[in-house]
């Protein structure tokens, strides 16, 4: 699938989607304890209409837990992922039909990936995406400095951005010993730590209304000024300062 042939799904897919959550939300029961200890957003309920929700990347498995604090939150997550998830015969079919959205890093086909999600959000859909583009490479778990794509989405449809931190999922399933490491969970349950914050609006933020134009350099501020708010709410669930508190930036990821 083409990702700016993205179509909106329905009943069917609606269908699925709660079932799929149901099973894998036994799953996730059964080798980790997911608990959403802060909610900020109103009524505990993500917002109606078009929503980017956004989170910090430390696991194979946040795309699951995203989509399941998503259903607790009243909203299923047209998530965001990569290419490899759909050329999966197996999960592949799956995710299409959901209404999940390709990203095809280093391809031409690689800008349609926003073009979809813009799609989505157009519709009233909720978008939801790990801003860092990958699972942190940082020894320590802390979320990398973003990319600007969820900002520029926010500022392209005017959607509202929520933040979702995430922290101890990358006890769940790591990027080694994944086999293993749920065979233990199963007795010894970790638990993943959820933090909702407020819906941020970006364009506020970049000082713009409508379809203004909106210069890299500004763009750039306000992804940092996004990415703040998430690691902050990672740094309290964690319960210690961040050492970078706008992301680990690239250099100190060499260092």
């Amino acid at each position: 699938m083409e990702p700016s042939t993205w179509q909106r799904p329905g009943l069917r897919a609606a269908l699925l989607y709660a079932v799929a959550a149901g099973l894998l939300g036994t799953v996730v029961s059964a080798v980790s304890r997911l608990e959403l200890t802060r909610r900020a957003v109103p009524a505990a309920a993500l917002p109606d209409g078009p929503v980017i929700v956004v989170a910090n990347h430390t696991s194979f498995a946040d795309g699951i837990l995203l989509a399941l604090v998503g259903r607790r939150l009243g909203r299923s997550l047209r998530l965001m992922a990569t290419g490899g998830v759909f050329r999966s015969g197996l999960v592949g079919p799956v995710v299409r039909r959901l209404g999940f959205i390709p990203v095809l890093r280093g391809t031409d086909a690689a800008a349609g990936s926003l073009d979809a999600a813009a799609t989505a959000l157009e519709s009233g859909e909720a978008v939801g995406l790990f801003p860092e583009g990958r699972i942190t490479r940082d020894p320590q778990h802390w979320p990398e400095r973003s990319k600007t794509g969820a900002v520029r989405l926010a500022l392209r449809t005017g959607a509202p951005v929520v933040p979702v931190a995430l922290v101890g999922t990358h006890r769940v399933v790591g990027v080694t010993g994944i086999v293993s490491r749920l065979l233990r969970n199963t007795v010894l349950r970790p638990r993943v730590l959820v933090a909702v914050g407020e819906p941020i609006d970006v364009r506020r933020l970049a000082g713009v209304t409508g379809d203004q134009p909106v210069d890299d350099a500004t763009v750039r501020r306000v992804a940092d000024e996004v990415m703040t708010v998430l690691v902050s709410q990672v740094a309290e669930l964690r319960g210690e300062p961040a050492a970078h508190p706008s992301g680990v930036p690239a250099e100190a990821l060499g260092a």
